[in-house]
């Protein structure tokens, strides 16, 4: 199957099915399209990234993905829609940092229990964060950066693209690690918080590599440090806040599949594999390095421990940190 047919496919919309989990169980799977629900709009990085990854699992397991966007509420909306899904195999989602590990801890309240309503299938992919500042910033690297903000307390400014972001998530993180006092100025995405800091208007940002790295090849920004625990392949130049001094700072966004609760075993484990085997081959990984991330291991194991020990780590900031929770 060819992928710009996938594609194709993948861009239409589709109702969650409402078959029962036995009805499904007696039938191997797939017996009809499998309606993805993506919480974040359509042409954004994670629709992006799932969709180039759902396209090698089609031709994996014959199955037929449709994508159904529902942007909104910081993904509750489309985590909660994933929720009441009938858990047949045919209804899957996409979680990420945000709504499987931040939000948790972030909102008063959840439409849905990250810990209790989804089964994990496996992490697709990462996507790292660059600390950026203007071209012709004075600050260096992150020892002038964290100089400074020492210098004048309360004076330095960083955006992100809004409250409980992995960008303002990894801010929090370098300002505990640091012990600086900078000024959070949260933003509306990416775009227009690159156009201030480049303008001036801001000191730095950390926000994603795929949307910065463009700007910093066309000499509009400086990347300081890239937000990995180690360097990155495909920013092999850029050293890590670890190296920094910062020891053991890693602030990383990630997306990977799961299903509601109560899927049958059978399907998780079989889609499971299929991931874990696709993430592999050489095709999807250069297709994932060409969007500016990397592949995760699509192990189901793995993926249980990683979003139990994502949850631990960002609720111990916002608590820490005191962040203020959302309603």
């Amino acid at each position: 199957m060819r992928l710009a047919t996938v594609f194709n496919a993948l861009a239409l919309s589709a109702a969650c099915s409402f078959s029962s989990p036995a009805q499904a169980a007696d039938k191997p799977w797939p017996q009809k399209p499998v309606t993805v629900i993506v919480a974040s709009a359509a042409g954004g990085s994670a629709d992006v990234l799932t969709r180039i990854v759902l396209a090698h699992l089609s031709m994996e397991t014959n199955a037929t993905f449709v994508v159904d966007n529902r942007p909104g509420a910081a993904g509750n909306i489309g985590m909660s829609l994933l929720k009441r899904a009938a858990p047949d195999g045919y209804t899957l989602g996409y979680g990420n940092i945000n709504t499987l590990a931040i939000n948790p801890a972030l909102f008063t309240r959840l439409p849905y229990d990250a810990r209790q309503d989804f089964v994990p299938v496996g992490r697709m992919f990462s996507i790292y964060n660059l600390l950026v500042v203007r071209a012709d910033s004075p600050v260096k690297n992150v020892a002038e950066l964290i100089a400074l903000a020492r210098k004048s307390p309360g004076k330095l400014s960083y955006a992100a693209a809004g409250t409980g972001s992995s960008g303002h998530m990894g801010g929090e993180l370098l300002k505990k690690m640091a012990g600086i006092d900078v000024l959070f100025v949260p933003y509306n995405g990416d775009p227009p918080s690159l156009t201030d800091l480049a303008g001036g208007r801001l000191d730095y940002t950390i926000t994603n590599a795929s949307v910065a790295w463009p700007l910093v090849q066309s000499g509009k920004l400086r990347a300081l440090a890239i937000t990995s625990r180690e360097r990155v392949a495909l920013y092999p130049d850029l050293p890590t806040l670890n190296e920094a001094g910062l020891k053991g700072y890693e602030n990383v966004s990630w997306g990977g599949l799961v299903f509601p609760k109560g899927t049958p075993q059978p399907i998780v484990e079989k889609l499971g594999a299929a991931l874990e085997k696709v993430l592999k081959s050489d095709g999807l990984r250069q297709d994932l390095a060409n969007a500016n991330a990397v592949p995760g291991t699509g192990n189901r194991e793995d993926f249980v421990r990683f979003i139990a020990s994502e949850q631990k780590k960002w609720a111990d900031l916002i608590e820490t940190a005191k962040i203020p929770k959302q309603n």
